[in-house]
């Protein structure tokens, strides 16, 4: 091989509605390594990718909500497949973003394909946890069963580009919801391939949309969006969460709060968290390896409780 031969550079896109649009707005930005040594030039969402993206989410939550818990189980395994037989490129972009050695980064790129197929089991169980028959005085069957929210809005967290991002993401569809999702800004590039990977597993498009930029430019939109019914705050800093809470009130979205390290008094959280390269992104660590538990696959069910009537069985008048 000859040693003149140039090198061929990935070109990152968003990946909304099952497609790779690049940003209507043109605009790029530098994406650097922990070094500041430069990797690739990742889109600036503009607010018009972000109501294209709830738009793919919502036509695309209907037959996502509608599939069988077994059906979505089964495509969230396929994308574990996926993201298992690209393991090398997830490593080293981990690596890249996390300033990583390239065993801790293939440790969590490890862990986010396991928390994959983790959630991918709890597809068809968490409405027999969270579901249930009520007792009640008279002769009916009183049932709860949870329900898909709709389309939500996810800001990942912003330092932890992978693993972090998978335990954001994958409880929202696991659970029949659609999602638009703001990538990291400082490290966007392992969300921006794992469009690349979902593209190519049996998701349906717009299910999963995934947008790259400054977080507060795309989430105050979205936060205020009137068709957009949830928002995962957990990739916002103490400020820009508040001001999307407030603004998520006006159609009464369901909101998750970030996690309470980031809530850390002003100083504290200026002292401890490195500078910060664009407005809102979040401070403060999570410890994304502990135990998920079920509160993320909780926090964006809706209860639907019905009362059928269960009739009367002979003259003694025993119902069942």
């Amino acid at each position: 091989m000859s040693d003149n031969r140039l090198s061929v550079f990935k070109t990152y896109k968003l990946y909304v509605g099952g497609k790779f649009p690049r940003s209507e707005s043109g605009r790029v930005y530098e994406v650097t390594d922990s070094k500041g040594k430069w990797l690739a030039n990742a889109p600036q969402s503009s607010r018009k990718d972000a109501r294209d993206a709830v738009v793919a989410a919502r036509k695309a939550f209907g037959g996502w909500s509608g599939a069988t818990a077994y059906n979505r189980g089964q495509i969230l395994y396929r994308v574990a497949e996926m993201l298992e037989g690209r393991k090398d490129q997830f490593v080293r972009e981990v690596a890249d973003a996390e300033g990583l050695s390239k065993s801790k980064a293939a440790a969590v790129v490890d862990a986010a394909i396991d928390r994959w197929v983790w959630y991918a089991g709890w597809t068809d169980k968490i409405g027999q946890v969270v579901g249930g028959a009520n007792p009640v005085a008279g002769p009916f069957f009183n049932l709860s069963t949870p329900e898909p929210t709709g389309v939500v809005t996810v800001l990942a967290p912003q330092e932890s580009s992978f693993l972090g991002l998978v335990s954001v993401i994958a409880p929202v569809i696991a659970t029949g919801n659609t999602a638009v999702v703001i990538a990291s800004a400082r490290s966007p590039l392992p969300a921006l391939s794992l469009g690349e990977v979902l593209a190519t597993s049996d998701l349906p498009g717009g299910v999963v949309n995934i947008l790259s930029g400054r977080t507060a430019e795309i989430a105050t939109p979205l936060a205020s969006h009137q068709d957009v019914n949830a928002i995962d705050l957990t990739g916002a800093d103490t400020a820009l969460a508040k001001e999307l809470e407030i603004a998520a009130a006006d159609n009464l979205k369901r909101v998750l709060r970030p996690p309470v390290s980031r809530h850390r008094p002003e100083k504290e959280a200026q002292s401890a968290a490195p500078p910060s390269p664009v407005d809102g992104e979040g401070g403060g660590a999570t410890d994304w390896t502990a135990d998920p538990g079920t509160r993320r696959l909780t926090a964006f069910l809706e209860t639907k409780t019905v009362w059928h009537p269960t009739g009367a069985l002979g003259v003694s008048g025993s119902s069942y």
